[in-house]
């Protein structure tokens, strides 16, 4: 399929709205898909560091407690 100019192929004989859409909405979906996970990552292990740091100074004041 070839156009005569950019304007023609944004158009596609009147197609263009839909078929333009259809791209877009799929490159975001594409998009949210490789995104979404990443960020849930991320505060996953960001949430495990804190925890972990909470723990170690409670063991640490337990520990300390203990020598008293």
């Amino acid at each position: 399929m070839y156009f005569q100019s950019f304007a023609d192929l944004l158009a596609m004989d009147g197609h263009g709205p839909y078929v333009w859409s259809a791209y877009l909405l799929t490159a975001l979906v594409l998009v949210q898909l490789f995104v979404w996970p990443w960020l849930l990552r991320r505060r996953l292990l960001r949430e495990l560091r804190l925890e972990l740091r909470r723990s170690e100074r409670s063991e640490g004041d337990a520990a300390a407690v203990e020598l008293s």
